[in-house]
Parts: C-alpha cells; structure tokens; sequence
C-alpha cells in the first residue's frame, strides 16, 4: 500500500467487477477508505474482504443507482461512515449493441438509466460533500472520474444508444469541469476502447458484435484503467486532467 490517498474517501460504482472492481482496489491500495457501490452485494463482500486483507478499508453499499433515491442513498452512506467524500469514480455501465431494428427497446432505456441518469444522480448527491473536501485537508481537492468510452467520442452503426448516452457522460463531464475545477473539485473523463469486461457477454444478441470487435484484439486490462484514474485523482492540485483515451494498440 502506498499512502497517496491517505485520509481521503472514494466512492466507486459498479464496485462489483470490471473497472470498477480494479478501480476500488487501487484506490485502497493507495491509502483511500472506499465505499463500494453496485447490486450484487455478494461480489462486493468479496472484494471488500480482499481489501481488508490487504489492510485497506471498504464499506460495501448495496444499490442500484438507476434508482435516484438508492443514488442518493449510497452517496449518504459513504459520508455517513467516513465523515467525508473526495472522489467518486462512475464506473457502472452497460453496453447492448446491435441493429437498432432488433435491439430491444428496454435496453435502450436501461442504457440512459444507468450509463447516464446513474452518473447525473451520484454526481448531484456528492457535489456538496465533494465541495466540502476540496476546502480541507488532506489534499484540498476533490475528484470525480466518469468512465466514458471511445463511443463517447465517435458515432458508430448499430451503437446507437450506446453512443447517445456516453456522448452524453462525456458532454456532461465537460460542462462540470467548467463549472467547478476552480472551487477544486476536478472532473474528468476516460474514454477506454476495448477492455477485458462483462459489457460483452450481458447480452447473447451482443456475440457477434463481440466476435467482430475482438476477433485477434489484445484488450485492455481493468488494471489499466484503475491506473489511469489513479494518474488523475493522485495528481498535485494545481493538475488538472480533463479528458484521457485509451485504446488497445491493435484497436484503429
């Protein structure tokens, strides 16, 4: 462990695999208290009790953040048991990718509520608190990372919906750092392109898009998108990272 972090509190969605997963133990291996988010609260104690092992602390917070008041609740949580927030990383996410004649219409809509409205409702519950950490010590600053994807940057046949709402995490990023990087709470956005998840397999309609996108692609690792948020929120004060893609060196 290292003590980067130290004294300081993350919030982590989507806690139970993937970036997330990778993401809280970096941040409590770097000195953080983290409190894990996502619904399967098996996996969380799992990761929460490989986080104590390893002599960090976690706090398993079982929600589903498309839901606004579970949203909000995590967030109070996280403040409740530690006294305070510094960063929040919004890592929950689904992806269903397929011809817009056939994709079902509830996968759509369970995109915008969890890749988009789940991030507008964390991000509203710990903007106080956020605020609040950014005026003490130990760091004087706050982050708040949003995982986007290259589908946030370039459209795509059939990633329709996939692509309105990580355009939308990536515009909505940009408009929050405007507003608040000088009252120190900085936002930043990562687009990664193909990594090593779940996103791929949620979905059996989503085989041939995953086969096609993959086919002789050496992915991303999770860990490599956990050092590129710990690059961000472990950076001086005075740096302030806006915006950082990702791609796998075979991905054009």
């Amino acid at each position: 462990m290292s003590n980067e972090l130290a004294g300081t509190v993350g919030l982590v969605t989507g806690a139970s695999s993937g970036i997330g997963a990778a993401t809280a133990r970096r941040l409590a291996a770097d000195g953080a208290a983290v409190a894990l988010v996502a619904r399967r609260k098996e996996r969380l104690e799992e990761l929460a009790q490989t986080i104590r092992a390893d002599g960090g602390t976690a706090l398993v917070v079982p929600a589903d953040v498309t839901q606004r008041d579970e949203a909000l609740g995590a967030v109070a949580a996280a403040v409740e048991e530690f006294g305070r927030l510094d960063t929040l990383v919004n890592a929950a996410g689904v992806m269903f990718n397929a011809p817009s004649l056939d994709i079902p219409l509830d996968d759509w809509e369970m995109m915008v509520d969890l890749n988009l409205k789940g991030v507008l409702y964390l991000v509203k519950g710990a903007l106080p608190h956020l605020l609040a950490a950014a005026e003490t010590e130990p760091r004087r600053v706050a982050d708040v990372v949003n995982i986007s994807s290259i589908a946030g940057r370039f459209a795509r046949a059939t990633v329709a919906g996939y692509n309105a709402t990580k355009f939308g995490v990536s515009a909505a990023t940009e408009a929050w750092r405007q507003e608040f990087t000088k009252r120190g709470v900085r936002f930043s956005v990562i687009e990664p392109g193909a990594t090593a998840t779940e996103l791929f397999v949620q979905r059996d309609y989503m085989a041939d898009y995953a086969s096609a996108l993959l086919s002789d692609l050496e992915q991303l690792r999770t860990e490599d998108i956990a050092d590129a948020i710990a690059y961000i929120v472990e950076n001086p004060r005075r740096i302030a990272v806006a915006e950082i893609v990702l791609r796998p060196i075979d991905q054009a």
